[in-house]
């Protein structure tokens, strides 16, 4: 019987770390093995808690332990523009967001960036003006800060995630 040099290494290194052998056939994925040694934070154990922006589309979190007070805003000009704000939760890489009344969907987590489905329900539209939509806003996070966050008003002045959702 042979062993390989490699695969030999790998087992003594296994058993003096007290863990089980991987068999080294099965290569991680690259994300996991980056986790793993700690190069990439994970994703499950950063706060979403910020601004998020791009072009005139902007987002806030305010919270922590995955539960969140949201609020978006998209900007068109000209009185073409939505704005909303609600609850939000976070499961994995998705953020299940809840704006009230009818308007709840799933958006996706990726790295710093948030995005919402292409269609949100229609009773999305409430939150909008003349034809604008929130369906299909992208945002990259710009700070981790709260109170950069709690500043953001939509195109009317109201603020966005400062207060309580219901007032």
């Amino acid at each position: 019987m042979t062993i390989s040099l490699g695969f030999a290494i790998h087992l003594i290194l296994a058993a003096c770390s007290g863990e089980s052998p991987r068999n080294p056939a099965e290569p991680l994925d690259l994300e996991t093995a980056a986790i793993e040694r700690g190069l990439v934070r994970d994703p499950d154990d950063v706060s979403l808690a910020g601004l998020y922006a791009r072009d005139t589309d902007r987002l806030c979190l305010i919270g922590e332990g995955g539960a969140y007070r949201i609020g978006a805003t998209v900007d068109y000009g000209q009185g073409v523009d939505c704005s909303a704000r609600g609850t939000a939760t976070r499961a994995g890489s998705t953020l299940r967001v809840e704006l009230g009344d009818g308007c709840a969907f799933d958006a996706t987590i990726a790295g710093e960036r948030i995005v919402f489905p292409p269609r949100v329900p229609k009773a999305c539209a409430r939150r909008c003006r003349s034809r604008a939509s929130l369906g299909a806003l992208t945002v990259d996070r710009l700070s981790g800060v709260e109170a950069e966050a709690r500043a953001l008003r939509d195109p009317r002045g109201r603020p966005l995630c400062d207060s309580d959702p219901a007032s």
